[in-house]
């Protein structure tokens, strides 16, 4: 079944639009789960509100990509998780992932504002758009998947030095990127 389809179901609530979405991205959306929570039980719980934060989700929203929109809904709820189960313990290769891009995206109160929030996503989507493929896909995979650097060189064939200057460089150019759309950094 199609996303188009599957995003029909859930605007006629159909309970059906659920089970094709596990089915169809269930794999997807644990993966993102698992790399986050190392308790099978928390990843299980989160995937569980996954499929229910999008029942609520939709409608009122109609995404044009499920895949993206599902692993976004899986991503944050597995952050928010993490944060409460695990305050004291940390999954490392999260936390330094986060930290390396404390310095481009911080998490001061003056930008929470929903409107600053949708300028700063937008300024990070027009960045990572405009990459070669390579080099969104790595920083992807490091950021957004929170690979290791050593998994990231498996997927990719790179060196380590490679993928490292690569994300620094990256980095960078995203925190120049930013400032010229006058975000605050």
């Amino acid at each position: 079944m199609d996303d188009h389809d599957i995003v029909a179901l859930y605007w006629a609530r159909e309970e059906d639009a659920i089970r094709e979405t596990c089915a169809k991205y269930g794999g997807l959306c644990r993966s993102i789960v698992g790399r986050i929570l190392t308790s099978p039980e928390d990843g299980e719980e989160c995937l569980n509100d996954t499929w229910l934060g999008l029942w609520n989700a939709i409608p009122p929203q109609r995404p044009g990509r499920l895949a993206a929109f599902a692993g976004r809904v899986a991503r944050n709820l597995a952050l928010k998780r993490y944060d409460y189960v695990t305050a004291r313990r940390r999954n490392p290769e999260a936390v330094r992932s986060l930290e390396e891009l404390g310095d481009c995206v911080s998490g001061r109160e003056s930008v929470e504002t929903e409107v600053e929030n949708r300028r700063i996503e937008e300024a990070v989507g027009s960045f990572l758009r405009g990459l070669e493929e390579e080099k969104r896909n790595v920083f992807l995979l490091r950021y957004w998947h929170f690979l290791s650097i050593e998994d990231i060189c498996r997927r990719t064939g790179s060196g380590e030095s490679r993928v490292k200057s690569m994300l620094s460089r990256t980095r960078r150019k995203l925190r120049q990127h930013l400032e010229q759309e006058g975000i605050e950094i």
